[in-house]
């Protein structure tokens, strides 16, 4: 399992829209917004370069991300790496010890999602995405 690029970087908000303009001031352009019901997030997609930055919103206040806005405060959430194929990159990094926090990937705003969890990657939230 090697990640083949930085597919995104997660910054938790608790207002997206003036998050938004502070990279539209830098040039850069919010490509869509949508919602993640199962998520209870809203997010914004900044491309730059190959690369994405999400910006993620909670909509409900037991969201996983309102939680950590409590927290921690706005900031980095989490590194999103892409791999080909989620399923097979959780069976092999928990077969080298690897502690997870999903079994088996889910849904997420681009495609099939799983999260590693931070006290195996370097106190980093690690996301794996399989783009759809």
């Amino acid at each position: 399992m090697k990640p083949s690029k930085i597919n995104h970087l997660g910054i938790a908000v608790q207002d997206l829209d003036a998050a938004a303009q502070v990279y539209k001031t830098m040039g850069l352009t919010v490509e869509k917004i949508i919602e993640v019901p199962e998520q209870k997030v809203k997010v914004a997609f900044i491309p730059i370069g190959e690369s994405t930055i999400e910006l993620v919103q909670p909509t409900s206040a037991n969201s996983p991300i309102a939680g950590f806005l409590e927290k921690r405060g706005e900031g980095l959430h989490h590194l999103a790496l892409e791999v080909s194929d989620v399923q097979a990159a959780l069976d092999e990094l928990g077969s080298k010890g690897v502690r997870l926090i999903n079994e088996t990937p889910r849904e997420g705003a681009e495609g099939q999602i799983a999260f590693l969890h931070p006290k195996s990657t370097g106190r980093v939230l690690i996301e794996l995405v399989e783009p759809e």
